[in-house]
């Protein structure tokens, strides 16, 4: 399987969840690659400030912030039992890339108005990427949350549409 980590606005936790969920994936055994297709380079980052302290690897990251990494991860997919592209925070030709590779497309958002406005490019961008790739799938994961506030709360409703909320919240 192949994920991308996408949204339109940086800080939402796109690295965060993409090693993560990598971390638990190479744990039970799995073998995940992580491409990190953010300009910043963090995830990539992440790994040699593991490596630096002697922390064993789950999983590979490499980097690949580049505008044909749609042709290129089905050849490291096929090496991999999950592929997790850490994306880019803006709607470019890279995260078009990063939909056209990506099976599954996990969209993190903090509660925020900001946030839920930000994510419409995204929304729009995988929406006209389901014309061509129609078994494409999307989520949103609700990242950050602080219970008890109303905007917390109200996610889910300003979160209506074509793409559904992931159950869990985080």
């Amino acid at each position: 399987m192949i994920i991308g980590f996408l949204n339109q606005k940086g800080g939402v936790g796109k690295t965060t969840l993409a090693t993560h969920l990598a971390g638990i994936w190479g744990e039970a055994g799995n073998k995940v690659a992580v491409i990190d297709a953010d300009p910043q380079g963090s995830a990539l980052d992440w790994a040699q400030m593991r490596s630096q302290v002697g922390l064993t690897r789950m999983f590979g990251v490499m980097g690949l912030a580049r505008d044909v990494l749609h042709q290129e991860v089905p050849e490291i997919a096929a090496s991999h039992d999950h592929v997790i592209i850490d994306g880019p925070p803006r709607v470019t030709a890279l995260a078009r890339a990063t939909v056209q590779a990506a099976d599954l497309v996990l969209i993190p958002i903090q509660p925020s108005p900001y946030d839920i406005w930000a994510s419409e490019e995204i929304v729009t961008l995988i929406k006209e990427a389901r014309i061509f790739k129609p078994k494409l799938r999307a989520a949103f994961v609700v990242n950050r949350c602080i219970s008890g506030t109303v905007i917390g709360r109200d996610i889910r409703d300003a979160l209506t549409g074509e793409i559904p909320v992931m159950k869990t919240t985080i």
